[in-house]
């Protein structure tokens, strides 16, 4: 079953940035939106991605960014139609 998020993503490590621009390429498919906003200051960046996805889809995706280095990455899913709040 398909669910709709929100996975928020702050990169620490600029070296890493190539990276999650990869991962977030390969799991194209389940991105609905996307925005990024960067820190010239301080070399941070913020990228907030909308998805709609299985649970393993998106545990694939978070997982993998997860495991970056220099990477932090949250994620809300709302809850399956089936089931009351």
């Amino acid at each position: 079953m398909e669910r709709l998020g929100f996975i928020g993503i702050i990169i620490e490590d600029r070296q890493s940035a190539k990276a999650v621009n990869e991962i977030l390429s390969a799991f194209g498919d389940i991105i609905r939106g996307r925005m990024g906003v960067p820190d010239h200051q301080t070399g941070d960046a913020v990228i907030g991605v909308v998805v709609k996805g299985t649970n393993e889809q998106l545990g694939a995706m978070t997982g993998r960014l997860g495991n970056l280095k220099g990477v932090q990455v949250k994620s809300a899913l709302a809850s399956p139609k089936n089931q009351s709040n």
